[in-house]
Parts: C-alpha cells; structure tokens; sequence
C-alpha cells in the first residue's frame, strides 16, 4: 500500500485510477476485436486467418511498441507517451471506419492502435505504479492489469450495442471520437509529479536523482529476464489463442451475437477481480503456487468451453466464464512485481516493456495460429489443445524463477 496516509493515500490510489483507465481503454477497444470479428468477416468476405490477422497484428504490436513505450516514459515523461498513444488510437480506428482491404485494417488496426495501446498501457503503467506503491505492490500491479478486464466489460457490449445499431463503421468512428477527448484530457495532467512516485519509495524517481539500477541492455544478459519473457509468451498465446475465438465459437454453438458478447465481457470483468485477488494472494503466500492455481484454472476453463457442444445445462458455460475470467491476465502482476523488485531503478520502465514484447508477440502467434488451425481442421479442439499446453508450460516455466530480491 502507500508508504503514508492522507493526502500520499489519495495521491496514490488517484495515479493507480489513471493508469487502470488509460490500460482499460487501450486495451478494451483492442480486446471488442472479438465482437467484430463476425460482422467484419460477414460483410468483406474475409476468412477466419485473415480476420484473426488484424488482431494479431495488434497483439505483436503492442508488445513490439512496449520496450519503446517504456523508454520515452523514462525519458520524456507521461504527458508526450499518453497524449501520442491516445491520438494514435484516434487516427487508427478513424481510419478504419472508411476501410476495405484487409492490409489497411492490418495497418491502421494492427499497428497504429497497436502503438498506440502500447503507449498508455502497462509498460509506461508499471513504472508509475511501482513508484507509488510498495507493501502491496503485487495488489497494485494487479489492479493495474484489471484494466484488461474492465475494459473488456465496457467495450466488448458497447461494441456488440454500436455495431448493431449503426454498423462497424460508425462503432470505429465512436472509437475515435472519444479517444481524441481524452487525448485533450490527459494533456493537461500534471505528469511530471506523476511520474516522480511517493515519498520513500525505493522506485522512486525524482528529479536530481542519478540513474541507478540495471539498464534495459544489462537486464537483457540475464538469464531471469529471459525466464519472464518466456512465461509472458506462452502465457499469453494460451488465453488469447482462446479468447479472441470465444465470441465466434459460442455463436456456432447457437448463442446469439448479443448473449456471447455479454458472455465475454463478463469473463472480462471477473479477470479484474481475478487478477486483483492472486496480486493480494501472492503477496501472502508466494508467486509459485499462486500462479500454477491460476494455470489450473485457465486449463479447466479451456476443457470446459471444448465440452460445451455436449452440456445441455449451462454447467461448463458458468464453468468456462469464471474460470477463465479468473485466471484471464492474473500471472501478469506477479511477474510484474518480481521484475519491480528483481530489476528496480531508472530503466524499469524499458526493462518492463521489453519483456512485455514477450506478451505481445505471445498473444499475436497463439490468436493467429487458433485462426489457422481452425481453416485447416473446421474446428476448435486442435487449437485448444496448444492453448493447453501452453498453460501447462507456462506453470512449469514459474518453478524456475527463483526468489525475488527485495
């Protein structure tokens, strides 16, 4: 928690709203991918991979941009990498109203709002945070990533809403609209104080201090980063390999457009709790046995939503949607406060973002593969079964990493 109470409490936990919001935005928009996915495939004629295509261009993007997201924040502050990210955004989606041939939605989707999500979310998100906040960091990053999921809340509906009442076009037009007030929003905030953090914190990072800690090229020889790099890429290819499919594949399964957007969206808004509950569970009881819990969880959630042709009571939906909510995001905190506290000092905004870079390209590989697997068999079951794997993987990758220097 915040190291002082009062006016350091407000302070705080008013930083930690912004960087949730701006992660819940970015990403939110990003993840309503799922919602269109239909209707854009429906009205261009677009087969499953090349629909898939766009969204794993944005994943790989967002991570591609993270490392250097992280380093502009470190360099140049917040004011430049939010307002930039939030117009980048706006001219993505405004482009993508008026669009037709799948490489310009790749490049307006997948790279300009890919950078643009990479600029106000977690890299530049964890450096603040881990500034202002120290017992409980872990709860706090956790918070930070629940961003994720209450965005995937409010936008998914809201894009299945718009996109039904006016049509995709118009929907990505409202996109743009709200991410230019808010670009005008964020201009003004005081950014220089933001990114300082909290009195005694040891991420602190006033001004007049020296750089201390690695740098991004020293954290890159050893071989604990690569071990995270390395769980943030299969993790990430095991949710989004599934998730980007969910809506798709609950409509095939008889549920209207409108009851598997709600579906995903709830599964969204339980990884907000998801992530904040393992953030808090980790910082009492230990990373290891946490995040292989979660692993579990995300493995039952997968055979759960396989079996769904074969359930006739709704059992393995509600199985399907908690768990996979659950566990949807939550063993991004933990391997973000190990870094915080394994790699602290002047560059943890780049160090975090580079191994962001492993998340991305993890998340655009596992949802472009699930396109590909399912044009090559008609179904599911083979791209569930990497997306499986991969947890499992991942679970076993978290024994490896050894104790956190304090």
């Amino acid at each position: 928690m915040p190291l002082f109470r009062g006016p350091a409490i407000a302070a705080s936990f008013s930083v930690l709203i912004l960087c949730l919001g701006m992660t819940a935005l970015g990403r939110g928009a990003g993840e309503s991918y799922a919602v269109f996915l239909l209707p854009l495939s429906a009205d261009l004629g677009w087969d499953r991979s090349s629909a898939t295509s766009v969204y794993s261009i944005f994943m790989a993007a967002t991570g591609f941009f993270a490392p250097l997201a992280g380093y502009l924040f470190d360099r140049y502050g917040g004011r430049l990498v939010y307002v930039a990210g939030l117009l980048a955004l706006a001219a993505g989606y405004f482009a993508a109203g008026s669009l037709s041939e799948l490489w310009h939605f790749q490049l307006a989707i997948g790279v300009f709002c890919g950078f643009g999500a990479a600029l106000i979310g977690l890299a530049p998100a964890q450096a603040v945070v881990s500034r202002w906040f120290d017992k409980g960091l872990a709860t706090a990053l956790a918070m930070t990533y629940g961003g994720l999921g209450v965005g995937t809340l409010v936008m998914a509906p809201l894009a299945e809403y718009l996109i039904a009442e006016q049509g995709w076009r118009a929907a990505y037009g409202w996109y743009a609209a709200v991410f230019v007030v808010l670009g005008l929003f964020v201009l003004f905030l005081p950014w220089r104080r933001i990114a300082e953090g909290a009195e005694g914190n040891p991420r602190r990072h006033a001004r007049g201090i020296e750089k201390s800690g690695p740098s991004l090229f020293a954290a890159l020889k050893t071989g604990a980063f690569w071990v995270f790099f390395a769980i943030f890429f299969v993790t990430a290819m095991s949710i989004y390999g599934v998730s980007l499919q969910s809506v798709a594949y609950l409509v095939s399964e008889g549920m209207s457009e409108r009851q598997a957007a709600f579906a995903f969206g709830t599964a969204g808004m339980l990884s907000f709790f998801g992530m904040t509950l393992t953030g808090m569970l980790a910082d009492r009881f230990g990373h290891r046995i946490v995040a292989t819990s979660s692993y579990g969880l995300t493995v039952i959630a997968i055979g759960a939503l396989y079996m769904l042709p074969s359930d006739g009571t709704g059992i393995l939906l509600v199985i399907y949607i908690a768990c996979f909510g659950l566990s949807m995001g939550a063993r991004g905190p933990i391997i973000t406060t190990l870094m915080a506290r394994r790699f602290s000092g002047s560059g943890i905004g780049a160090i975090l973002g580079a191994a962001n870079f492993g998340q991305g390209i993890g998340a655009g590989f596992g949802a472009f593969l699930s396109g590909v697997l399912f044009d090559l068999t008609g179904g599911y079951g083979l791209a569930f079964a990497v997306c499986t794997a991969a947890a499992i993987l991942g679970a076993g990758l978290f024994w490896t990493v050894g104790a956190e220097k304090k």
